[in-house]
């Protein structure tokens, strides 16, 4: 019994429209619904053929009343399936029409069956013959027609051909029953072809199914690496290479329809100390976190504004829509606005500024490659004058390139020992105003451009390369002509990130120091902030080596930078420059005021002692004094002078306190 069921069970699905197969069930809508108008087209005319046989030997009713019924029916539906060409259909509206031609198959093929064996008996032979014909012709016409929904098919080869078979084995007539027969043999080998098309129909629907997963697939997976190609995977912004194609675009648009154009670059003011202090996951949290802020003002601007991360802690920019200088000045104060409030992580929190730089198209250039480099030089301008601002590119600053671009051009060919000179300013001791030391500065007379700003040719020489061969020869001429002074009178020279970060250390400088026969005490050696926290820990082996051989440190223009006090701890600093840039309004300016104050109180916690920079005016002298300073710079005692000018200088310094007039200094040679 339970075989019997389970058979039972599998037959009645053979006249079930599947539902457990969408993919499926879709197909062979698509290819019934191309279909089905052709088979009651067939009905119709073998219909209406039929009873124009029988017009003149059955009753109207027959031949005219219930041929136009039949055909009202089958036409309407005939119009509906056509219809179905031009309407989409959802999977559920699908199952439900298949499920209502499934319905209906078995009565409409039942109606025209009855409607036959009626017409029979008011036949001739050859009418009967007609009879016989149409309902052989007619259900071979629909089964092919019903392939693609094999249980319609099913439905209408039982519903006509059992009747069928049945009535003309009936008759008694040979040539009807061997009709019927054949009939019978011919269905049942058509039912056959049923079962094999559609098994072969459902496999290729089926593997067109599988090759669209897989195109799928493949297709997701092309999307998703061109995605992970594009997209900068810290912060989701869009990376390098989308900002270059997305700056391409744009400027071709721009250049098509005659609109402005901009890129901005924003560095982060102050991240590698943040790096570096408390470590890449709070790094990379702040750029997450900076990189969020940043989005949210050029999402305000909807598609004005598109942002990506470039790389490290740089961001860019391309502005369309014809921005302003006014727009972009305001974009960049409300983008620093929010960079600039405090970061929150746990038990750290730190706060960061940052700086950008602004070209616009086509007043600052006339490619996509030219206008960036514009806008990169802006930011360089920034960072190095206007740090925490926006600076938009301007004939200025390409004035400024040209002449850098000179200078450059011309440090690669100088010869350092006859062009570059030194001039030396004293270093005061605050309580007694008596010289302690000079500073060595650096001068350079090209023979093109004549004397060069320090401002101009020492961050060249960074940029080209030769900074540390620069240094080597300013060092030896410094060493030389402090071999002429006092032994109580040091040195202090600047170095360079170049000089204490580079993969070759600080030996060629120490070899210079040994060589100069100028004991290594009565050198310091001057660092600014960006030096150190350039390499941390490459600048703190260098300075170690320098402390070791019994040099000094002092860590210059202490205060503009971003350099922490973990970092200050750390280093074993003899003393610190305060910038001149606190000493200017001293007076005026209690920020200033207290800044000063700390800064002599750290350096007297830390005991290392302070020296401030640019004091012009005895006020100001008696300010720092009062606020505790060590050791004061400035104009105010004295402007640097030639190495011939130190002996004067110190001569005159003698007689101010009260030495024997033509006494001979110490150790100084004139």
């Amino acid at each position: 019994m339970p075989d019997v069921r389970r058979y039972m069970a599998r037959a009645g699905e053979l006249f079930r429209v599947p539902a457990d197969n969408p993919e499926l069930t879709r197909a062979q809508f698509q290819a019934f619904s191309k279909q089905v108008p052709l088979l009651y087209f067939i009905l119709i005319t073998n219909s209406l053929a039929l009873a124009y046989t029988f017009l003149p030997l059955a009753p109207a009713w027959l031949t005219v009343s219930v041929p136009a019924l039949l055909s009202t029916i089958t036409g309407v539906r005939m119009l509906w399936w056509l219809r179905q060409g031009e309407v989409t259909s959802s999977d559920a509206e699908v199952l439900h029409n298949l499920r209502v031609t499934n319905r209906i198959a078995g009565p409409i093929g039942a109606l025209f069956v009855v409607w036959s064996f009626a017409l029979f008996p008011y036949g001739d032979p050859f009418a009967k013959g007609q009879v016989a014909f149409y309902m052989a012709v007619t259900v071979i016409g629909i089964i092919f027609c019903l392939m693609h929904l094999r249980s319609a098919a099913l439905i209408v080869t039982l519903v006509v051909i059992v009747p069928y078979v049945i009535f003309f084995m009936s008759t008694g007539v040979h040539a009807l029953r061997a009709i019927a027969v054949n009939q019978l043999l011919v269905s049942g080998a058509m039912v056959t072809v049923l079962f094999i098309y559609y098994r072969d129909f459902a496999a290729l629907v089926a593997s067109r199914k599988s090759l669209l997963a897989e195109q799928a697939a493949t297709q997701a997976l092309s999307d998703e690496n061109f995605r992970l190609a594009n997209l900068d995977s810290l912060t989701d912004l869009p990376n390098r290479r989308r900002f270059f194609s997305e700056l391409t675009h744009a400027f071709a648009e721009a250049e098509r329809d005659g609109t402005r154009l901009a890129v901005g670059i924003i560095d982060l003011d102050g991240f590698k100390p943040i790096n570096d202090t408390y470590g890449h996951t709070v790094g990379d949290r702040v750029l997450m976190e900076a990189a969020r802020r940043i989005s949210e003002v050029c999402k305000s601007r909807g598609s004005q504004v598109h942002l990506a991360r470039l790389g490290g802690d740089e961001f860019g920019l391309v502005v369309v829509g014809n921005p302003t200088d006014d727009d972009l000045l305001a974009l960049g104060r409300e983008i620093t606005d929010l960079i600039k409030l405090p970061y929150q992580f746990d038990t750290t929190h730190t706060g960061l500024s940052c700086s950008t730089g602004f070209a616009l198209y086509p007043r600052s250039a006339m490619a996509a490659d030219a206008l960036y480099e514009c806008a990169d030089y802006a930011l360089y301008h920034a960072k190095r004058r206007a740090r925490g601002q926006a600076i938009i590119f301007s004939t200025e600053l390409e004035a400024e390139i040209r002449s850098r671009s000179v200078i450059e051009h011309l440090l690669r060919t100088a010869d350092f020992e006859t062009e570059m000179d030194l001039a030396f300013q004293p270093i005061m001791d605050a309580t007694n105003a008596r010289t302690t030391g000079f500073e060595v500065l650096a001068r350079w007379r090209s023979p093109k451009l004549g004397l060069v700003s320090p401002s101009s040719f020492i961050p060249a020489a960074e940029r080209i390369g030769v900074i540390r061969a620069l240094t080597r020869v300013l060092l030896v001429k410094a060493l030389a002509t402090a071999r002429t002074w006092p032994d109580d009178i040091r040195m202090s020279f600047n170095l360079s990130a170049h000089d204490i970060c580079s993969p070759e250390g600080i030996l060629p400088l120490i070899s210079i120091i040994h060589a100069s026969g100028v004991p290594p005490r009565r050198i310091e050696f001057e660092i600014t902030e960006t030096a150190v926290t350039f390499d941390f820990a490459r600048a703190e082996e260098s300075i170690a080596a320098l402390k070791a051989i019994g040099c000094g440190i002092s860590l210059d223009d202490f205060g503009t930078g971003y350099s922490s006090l973990s970092h200050v701890h750390r280093l074993p600093l003899d003393k610190l420059k305060v910038d001149r840039s606190f000493v200017r309004d001293v007076n005026a300016n209690p920020v200033s005021h207290k800044i000063i104050k700390s800064l002599t109180g750290l350096c007297a916690d830390m005991e290392i002692s302070c020296v401030v920079e640019g004091v012009e005016t005895k006020e100001q002298l008696d300010s720092l004094k009062r606020l505790g300073a060590d050791y004061i710079q400035g104009y105010y005692f004295a402007e640097p002078m030639p190495a011939e000018a130190i002996y004067g200088f110190l001569t005159k310094e003698r007689q101010r306190f009260a030495e024997p007039a033509g006494a001979k200094i110490a150790g100084l040679s004139a």
